[in-house]
Parts: structure tokens; sequence; C-alpha cells
């Protein structure tokens, strides 16, 4: 994690075509220097929660990702969650340092997991930029879908800093 820049803010916000809420630092950098990922507070400004720790904001990375989940990898992965055990444990945990990580900046006061861990997976963009702000090795999930995505910083910035 790095501290959050005037530049990465207006990044961002291009990024996302709005003001970003609730962000605390930059998490993940893309191959082309801009942020891609960032850790968000786990509530808003006002006080409501705001469960999803890590925060794709890079349009080409959610473009890429979306057709993923349009071709029918979430039901496949959740699928194979059913069959799987040692897969369904690397899930299991995976959730467990989400929700981990989040409750060591506030604790929300529940269990709610993002991108459906650990009972099915529901948003690949949630499970990605866990794997992108964490590592490899930590969501098992997140590690698969990076595996089938474009280097989305190849072709230059998605946006002009």
């Amino acid at each position: 994690m790095s501290e959050l820049s005037d530049e990465d803010r207006a990044v961002v916000e291009a990024q996302l075509g709005r003001r970003p809420r609730a962000m605390r630092a930059v998490a993940h950098r893309c191959t082309c220097g801009l942020v891609d990922v960032v850790e968000t507070n786990p509530r808003l400004e006002d006080g409501t929660p705001f469960p999803t720790l890590y925060y794709l904001t890079c349009p080409k990375a959610a473009s890429a990702i979306g057709r993923l989940e349009s071709e029918g990898l979430m039901k496949t992965m959740t699928a194979r969650l059913a069959e799987d055990d040692e897969l369904r444990t690397q899930y299991e945990a995976a959730a467990k340092d989400y929700v981990g990580r989040r409750d060591a900046l506030d604790r929300l006061g529940h269990g709610e997991n993002q991108g459906g861990m650990p009972n099915r997976v529901k948003c690949l963009h949630v499970l990605v930029a866990h794997a992108l702000a964490v590592g490899r090795g930590v969501n098992p999930f997140g590690d698969e879908a990076l595996d089938l995505l474009p280097d989305w910083g190849a072709g230059g910035p998605c946006v002009s800093p």
C-alpha cells in the first residue's frame, strides 16, 4: 500500500468518472504506472458501511473482467466449489483474509463478504482487486481470473494523468 497523492486522486476520479468515496491508499498500480486498485475505508464519510475494501478503478481492467463474467466464468467457478474440497478451503481462507484486513481498519459488525466469498463467485472485479492488492496465492479465483486477463496497461494508460 502507498499513500494517495493528489495526482492519484485525480486519476481515480477520471477513471471512475465521478469523485471517489472512502479512498485511503493505493493498493496496486497498473503496468502503465497508474492506480488500478485502491484500498477504501470500511465506512463512507457519513458512517455508512462500505464493505468493499479493495476497489478496482481501471476501466480497461474492469472491461476485461466484465468479458470474463459475461462468458460464464463465475458460474463455472462456483460449481467447482461444490466439487473441490481443497479449492473450497482456499476460497474460505481468502474470505477470512479479506474480512480480516477490512476489520483491522474498522469492524462493521457483520461478516459480510464481497465477491460472493466464501460460498459462491459473485463478482470477479472484487476477487481480482483482492489478488492484486495482497498478491498471488491468497485468492485462488482472483489469481485464476488474472491468468485469463490481458495486460490492460500494455497499450498505455486508461486516462491522462
